[in-house]
């Protein structure tokens, strides 16, 4: 169930208890010619579905076409995303992200955001070409093998396509001289576009060339501080994982190309998923098979048996010690005057794969659902078909739009009036239905009554409810928007 659902339960049992509080009669109806715009409304705009720029309804050989072989779509996640028109395909492993996907996207990030800096992150960005020496200063410039997008300049010095930034991030801090113990610990994160050239981009977003990562990398004065901040981003991540209303496991896992001592995988279960994880029923020890001997099928701290399972690698933590600070010199000046090597971590997130991870968690397999703080429009208002015995209540539903954003500021370019009415209802609920905005608002025939109600789909609870103008503004109000 997505975040906030018992709340929306909470919400709309209370609504019912509303009887006709509506003091405005269909006769005594007016409504205020409005303009509509693309960008988000101020007052007296509307945000309209005719504007979107968003492919609807994609028959299937068209997406068959565009990704290639039909067996290549077998993720629910690409499938869905392609089919309503959130992603569109470039080339392989890369993808154009439409209105929707992106305004998702940002979403996420502002949760990120509010996560990292509440345990003190500060944000920078780095450039996506990494000067090759950095690489080859700690060996991973063949390390990476195939992996690293590599290119030349015109002056023929060499450069990859970063996957990562430790070289980078960790030449930044060592470039500063005069680091003190007192500006430590210093935790520095980014949001930006990654490269790897994956063998075989699948999977839509969750497998691809080009993505989006949050990546943070941590400095500390002491491998016992580089253990206390390591603990203070995982919670972070646990509360993020919490917030999004997915259900996560957070599993030892193999250091990799990365390197250091210690690393957790943060995964969501899913049978799609890459990964296989053992877990213990009795304790929650779980891990990556990577450094689990399975023919022991014992857990390690318990003795208990181990079950194995599936998952999708959304996070990705490790501590790094001293492997990179001790190449690029990166020190700091402790209380006693001394230079010493600082201690590392560093931790990612991989939001576009977040994203579609929760499409791939949570959607039916028609319907998209998203994690409610990420949905890209919380409300959609679906007036009568024109022409129709109901088009008199077109005027009580435009109000009801005006109404809505115009009282609940939150809520101000969250909502969208399907103004297609040469579609019927069951047309564009459909779309809507597909898209998975999490309240759906119709005008059909109780529209006509005096006082008019509303039928109201909410589609994380699978609610529906007939209520009042009153009615929908108390079911709104309680609408968190990140």
């Amino acid at each position: 169930m997505a975040p906030g659902s018992g709340i929306m339960e909470g919400l709309l049992t209370r609504c019912r208890t509303l009887s006709a509080l509506a003091t405005c009669s269909l006769r005594h109806s007016r409504c205020i010619v409005r303009k509509c715009y693309h960008c988000a409304p101020g007052r007296g705009q509307r945000l309209v579905v005719s504007r979107m720029f968003q492919p609807q309804n994609l028959r299937e050989d068209q997406v068959l076409s565009l990704e290639g072989r039909a067996s290549d779509l077998t993720c629910k996640s690409q499938r869905l995303m392609l089919q309503v028109g959130l992603i569109l395909p470039a080339s392989p492993g890369c993808y154009h992200l439409m209105p929707y996907t992106v305004r998702a996207v940002e979403k996420l990030v502002r949760v990120i955001d509010q996560e990292m800096q509440a345990i003190g992150g500060q944000k920078i960005n780095m450039p996506s070409l990494s000067p090759a020496e950095l690489w080859r200063a700690t060996g991973r410039w063949d390390l990476m093998g195939r992996e690293l997008l590599r290119l030349k300049d015109r002056h023929g010095k060499e450069y990859c396509l970063g996957p990562t930034h430790e070289e980078a991030v960790t030449a930044l801090v060592a470039s500063q001289k005069k680091l003190s113990y007192k500006q430590l610990p210093l935790l520095l994160y980014q949001v930006t576009r990654k490269f790897r050239d994956e063998p075989r981009p699948r999977f839509g977003l969750l497998r691809g060339r080009e993505f989006y990562m949050k990546d943070m990398y941590t400095f500390d004065s002491s491998s016992e501080a580089a253990q206390e901040t390591y603990s203070l981003v995982c919670d972070a991540y646990c509360r993020l994982f919490d917030r999004l209303g997915l259900r996560w496991m957070k599993a030892r896992a193999d250091v990799g190309s990365i390197g250091g001592t210690m690393s957790h995988e943060f995964q969501l279960p899913v049978d799609i998923g890459e990964d296989r994880l053992v877990v213990c029923p009795s304790c929650h020890f779980s891990a990556n098979t990577e450094i689990v001997d399975l023919s022991q099928k014992i857990c390690p701290d318990c003795q208990g048996p181990l079950t194995e399972t599936k998952g999708i690698e959304v996070g990705h933590t490790f501590y790094l010690g001293t492997k990179y600070s001790s190449i690029f010199n990166a020190h700091f000046t402790n209380a006693h005057g001394e230079s010493l090597l600082a201690e590392m971590g560093c931790y990612g997130l991989g939001v576009t794969r977040i994203l579609a991870a929760a499409i791939e968690v949570l959607s039916t397999e028609d319907c998209i659902r998203w994690p409610s703080l990420l949905a890209p429009y919380q409300v959609c208002i679906i007036p009568p078909k024109k022409g129709s015995k109901e088009a008199a209540a077109t005027e009580i539903v435009e109000r009801l739009y005006d109404d809505v954003t115009e009282a609940l500021p939150q809520l101000r370019g969250e909502v969208l009036l399907d103004d297609r009415t040469h579609l019927t209802i069951g047309n564009r609920l459909k779309d809507a239905n597909k898209l998975g905005y999490p309240f759906v608002i119709i005008a059909s025939k109780r529209a006509l009554e005096d006082p008019a109600h509303f039928e109201v789909w909410s589609q994380n609870t699978g609610e529906v409810v007939f209520l009042t103008k009153e009615g929908v503004m108390e079911l709104l109000t309680g609408v968190h928007v990140v």
